[in-house]
């Protein structure tokens, strides 16, 4: 006999917590603060395709050192532009 299986409401619920998703959601949160400063740094909407790729390029690797030595928590994001 299978078990039935999981409420989609409780699969969210799951999902939400897990800790990938939560990197996906602070890293997105990053993106969004590029493309804004980036965006109003050259006087027009540079787009989330643009910003995500140049983020990439210049900022996600130290951006993800800082938070493995914070512990990698979604809390403890570290803007790249802070450290500059």
């Amino acid at each position: 006999m299978t078990s039935p299986a999981p409420e989609p409401e409780a699969s969210r619920d799951f999902v939400k917590q897990s800790s990938l998703y939560q990197e996906f959601l602070a890293e997105r949160e990053e993106i969004l603060k590029h493309k804004w400063l980036e965006s109003e740094r050259l006087g027009y909407d540079i787009g989330f395709e643009r910003a995500l790729l140049d983020w990439i390029r210049k900022h996600r690797e130290g951006w993800r050192a800082a938070r493995r030595q914070q512990g990698g928590h979604a809390t403890a994001t570290v803007s790249p532009f802070e450290r500059k």
